[in-house]
């Protein structure tokens, strides 16, 4: 008995010893890795990498932006079924540990145990506190020195947070495969829902993924897949989480995962590029990528459909004038040609509705061509006539007499849908020539379409923005401008005949003409504009002075500092067209200063808004309902620019641009318009500046690297018709609304010719504005005299204006100063 006595204090002391070894090993393993671990207490300001997300004016989706693809819920908006799925596959206990479950380390030890020398990865028994742990403080390193930091930081965080917080860590973070990051982005990704509509299924699949997202793909290993699944859904029942029919049902429902989500993204990949673009430069590129900032951009989604269409439909127009430049390539042969088509790849920014063909046969009155699907276009001859052969300086040979004089057999080419018949196939082929389109409100600068180019898949420059060109004749509105509030009226007289500087330093003479080589004699300032005059403009700004200019020009925000020089009154200095888009809404609406403008709003990832373009004040704004109170009324902050009287003679003239100018056709739309053609030296650069009562257009054409455009191509021909498309669709479900007169604007017929009062008689009679006290003298003053402005005497690079009088605004019933200028 004493023997056994003895062997039970010899057991216990060395029970005792173990047990006092154990806390003693326990305490040291915790002192040693416990040193220098991450600092648990960040996980309180768990902010994650979330998807920014950018939207049209509607609410369309225009663009996302994140590293990864994450959408943040709260714990409390987090469906039940879906966090009981990942509780009984990851852990059943997770509400009663301590974040470590000993009971299931100790069952990993042993299986650990038994896997010895079997190859076999060692079984883990983590919590979701203790992934929480490794996902956010620790690395995927497999090791017994992780597992154990792994567990101490999870006791950590057991104490300073609580479970709930933990979970949404947790179900947040984790990755799910497919580019998913966090349960929200997973079943949009596999199922195209938001989370509160996925079946107990669903749930049930999104939950088996963490531990191998690879492995159970939905897409590569189906069965693997829903055996996983349906294991969760089991684990399920066995947690007492859904019953025993409700796992049958989810059982019996097939897994129909989806490839990518059905998502419709708005297709305006420059807008949305600017918008990125301002986002990085506000934000940075962490606030953009990880920020999950919810942004609402101007862009008006049919407007910009129409701005797309109208401009690449243009652009082909132009190019199919000048000519056919061969096939895009030829098949080396002819045997299993649908193969070797196929093998062929497109031109960048090919349009959708556009396919490759390779030429079969051909004879003199059709060609018959082949698809990559086999199937068979035959186009005759008259489809054909387009197709002559370019010559030097955009011109072009005669007609095709014959298909084979344009195709031969193993020539690939494009076809696509004729624009008036889509049954009819034509040849097609990518232009050359490339343009920009923007379109703003004018009151506000909001822009409500941006198109930089012809294909953004063929190049990424964005020619509304960035390319800064030649504006030619569409600057001078700006110098009638400062004529109109430095002493002239639309009727003055202007003198169009030959001028010429001598430059000095042995640069020659500058010898301007208009584009018709013609002179034509005093006329009037209105007719000036509507025929694009270049001598009667040089002249005006000689008279003004371009120190005068150059302020105008700062005071619309085309250029900053404007180079003295005559020659940039025709528009010689290059400008961006969204800023002179934007100078023109300013004539338009009266005067005001406007800033173009992409975003409206920006707010966090919380729902705080953080950026408004709108910054003006409004606490009346904000009612429950009304009660027959009156309307807000919003300050106008706007800066004043030019006058109100000038802005709408500037508005008038340039609607007689329209009515009986270089701008006749766009009349065809049949609604109140108004704008101007401006086409640069030798035909590089063709543009469209104009404008209704309430949106401004603008529209650039030319090749990237300026040549120029052919023979009798101006702003005229090549961008006006694609303005004029842009207004007829914009304005077509809209009443034809006349421009705003200002109340004090004086309106008198004159004859257009003469700019005198009109007398019972004269042919061409209008209506003109004229600022209070600028009205013309009667019939009976005395005739037009005054000297010609002699031409502005260079020495060196200093120009030396003309020291000729002014002419200054009087008192209301004073008289305009007769004479030509």
């Amino acid at each position: 008995m004493r023997i056994v006595w003895k062997i039970f204090l010899w057991l216990t002391a060395l029970g005792v010893l173990g047990a006092l070894a154990a806390v003693g090993f326990v305490a040291y393993a915790f002192w040693h890795f416990g040193r220098e671990l991450p600092e648990h207490e960040k996980l309180a300001e768990y902010a994650p990498a979330v998807v920014t997300r950018v939207h049209a004016g509607d609410g369309q989706l225009l663009a996302e932006y994140a590293r990864e693809r994450r959408l943040f819920v709260p714990i409390q908006s987090t469906p039940r079924r879906v966090i009981d799925a990942f509780l009984a596959a990851e852990d059943g206990d997770f509400y009663n540990h301590i974040g470590v479950d000993f009971r299931a380390v100790a069952r990993a030890v042993v299986q650990n145990l038994r896997n010895l020398g079997t190859g076999r990865r060692p079984v883990g028994a983590s919590t979701i506190t203790q992934q929480v742990a490794k996902n956010f403080l620790l690395t995927n390193e497999v090791s017994y020195e992780r597992k154990i930091k792994e567990a101490i930081l999870a006791l950590r965080i057991e104490k300073a947070f609580d479970k709930n917080h933990i979970l949404e860590l947790y179900l947040n973070e984790i990755y799910l495969g497919q580019g998913a990051y966090g349960v929200a982005s997973a079943a949009l990704t596999y199922f195209d829902k938001p989370l509160n509509e996925l079946t107990v299924a669903e749930a049930a699949f999104l939950a088996a993924l963490p531990k191998a997202p690879s492995n159970y793909d939905p897409y590569r290993h189906h069965k693997r897949a829903v055996a996983r699944r349906d294991w969760v859904i089991g684990r399920m029942v066995i947690q007492e989480m859904i019953s025993e029919q409700t796992a049958r049902e989810a059982r019996a429902e097939p897994l129909e995962a989806r490839r990518g989500r059905d998502v419709n993204f708005v297709k305006a990949d420059w807008f949305a590029e600017e918008v990125r673009r301002e986002l990085a430069d506000r934000f940075g590129e962490d606030g953009l990528y990880d920020g999950g900032l919810s942004v609402q951009t101007t862009m008006d989604p049919r407007l910009q459909q129409i701005a797309r269409d109208a401009l690449r439909d243009g652009l082909i127009l132009y190019d199919r004038r000048h000519g056919y430049r061969g096939p895009l390539t030829r098949l080396e042969a002819m045997d299993n040609w649908p193969t070797r088509l196929a093998a062929v790849r497109p031109p960048a920014g090919m349009p959708e509705d556009w396919q490759l063909a390779v030429v079969l046969e051909v004879g003199r009155d059709a060609a018959e061509l082949g698809l990559i699907d086999k199937s068979r276009v035959n186009l005759p001859l008259e489809r054909l006539t387009w197709a002559r052969k370019p010559l030097r300086n955009g011109l072009v040979g005669a007609s095709p007499e014959a298909a084979s004089d344009v195709l031969a057999v193993r020539d690939v080419v494009l076809v696509g849908p004729d624009t008036e018949d889509p049954d009819k196939p034509q040849m097609r082929q990518m232009p050359r020539i490339d343009g920009g389109v923007v379109a703003l409100d004018p009151h506000t600068g909001r822009v409500l379409a941006l198109v930089g180019g012809f294909a953004y898949e063929r190049s990424q420059f964005n020619r509304a923005t960035q390319a800064a060109r030649q504006p030619g004749s569409a600057f001078k509105p700006f110098v009638y401008a400062a004529a109109l509030e430095h002493g002239f009226t639309p009727a003055s007289l202007v003198l169009d005949a030959p001028f010429v500087i001598d430059q000095g330093g042995g640069q020659g003479k500058w010898k301007p003409s208009n584009y018709s080589n013609r002179f034509y004699g005093p006329s009037t300032l209105r007719l000036g504009i509507e025929k694009s005059r270049n001598l009667m403009t040089v002249r005006l700004a000689q008279k003004v002075g371009m120190d005068v200019v150059s302020d105008y020009s700062k005071r619309f925000r085309i250029y900053d500092d404007l180079p003295r020089t005559l020659a940039n009154a025709l528009g010689s200095s290059e400008v961006t067209l969204l800023k002179l888009t934007s100078a023109y809404g300013m004539l338009v609406n009266g005067g005001r200063g406007i800033r173009p403008t992409i975003i409206d709003r920006v707010q966090d990832r919380t729902g705080r808004t953080i950026f408004r373009h709108e910054t003006r004040a409004c606490g009346t704004c904000l009612v429950h309902d009304w009660q027959h109170q009156p309307e807000p009324l919003l300050p106008d902050e706007r800066p004043r620019v030019v006058g109100t009287e000038t802005a709408y003679q500037m508005v008038s003239m340039l609607e007689g641009v329209v009515i009986r100018g270089t701008g006749a056709r766009i009349a065809q739309v049949g609604k109140p318009l108004a704008g101007k053609t401006g086409t640069s030296n030798e035909s590089r650069d063709a543009w469209f500046i104009g404008f209704s009562p309430d949106l401004a257009v603008g529209v650039f054409t030319g090749f990237d690297n300026p040549e120029p455009l052919g023979r009798q191509e101006t702003g005229s021909s090549v961008a006006a018709p694609i303005f004029q498309t842009i207004m007829a669709e914009a304005l077509a479900d809209q009443p034809g609304l006349p421009f705003r007169v200002p109340e004090n604007v004086r309106l008198i017929r004159i004859n257009a010719r003469t700019g005198e009062p009109a007398r019972v008689g004269d042919a061409q009679i209008i209506w003109e504005a004229f600022a209070p006290g600028m009205e013309p003298n009667p019939r009976n003053a005395p005739a037009l005299t005054g000297a010609t402005i002699q031409p502005e005497t260079v020495t060196g690079d200093e120009t030396v204006a003309p020291t000729l009088p002014i002419p200054e605004r009087r008192a209301v019933g004073a008289k305009a100063t007769d004479g030509v200028y």
